[in-house]
């Protein structure tokens, strides 16, 4: 399974982007996606995840209300929408596949996750 990003860039505070991550090979029949960050000289964090379904999703207290994640089961795609972005959004933003969900389970753990992309860079300015 691979995974790839795309729809990074360059940004206004207030602005809005949307990533994608598109998943190539042979992925299990339901699995879960979620989105993480990394900021320069931080770890790793959990920003949005959603079920196989849909129906389920999560979002980090920092991009609630700002962010929506969705998928397209059959593009293999997943998005993220970020409005209303701020320079403290900056950062590379890695799309992840757990091959182990169910049809309505997300997780917002990076162990759950086998699967991930090479990342996209995401730059607000101010």
């Amino acid at each position: 399974v691979q995974l790839v990003e795309s729809g990074g860039g360059l940004a206004q505070a207030g602005g809005s982007l949307r990533l994608s991550c598109a998943a190539s090979g042979r992925p299990s029949s339901m699995y879960g996606m979620g989105w993480f960050r990394q900021a320069p000289g931080k770890e790793r964090e959990f920003v949005a995840a959603i079920s196989w379904s849909g129906i389920i999703t999560y979002y980090s207290v920092s991009v609630k209300g700002r962010f929506t994640i969705s998928r397209d089961n059959a593009k293999r795609t997943a998005y993220l929408q970020m409005n209303s972005l701020k320079p403290e959004d900056t950062a590379v933003y890695y799309c992840a596949l757990d091959p182990t969900s169910y049809i309505s389970a997300a997780s917002t753990t990076e162990r759950e996750y086998d699967y991930w992309g090479q990342g996209t860079q995401v730059t607000v300015s101010s």
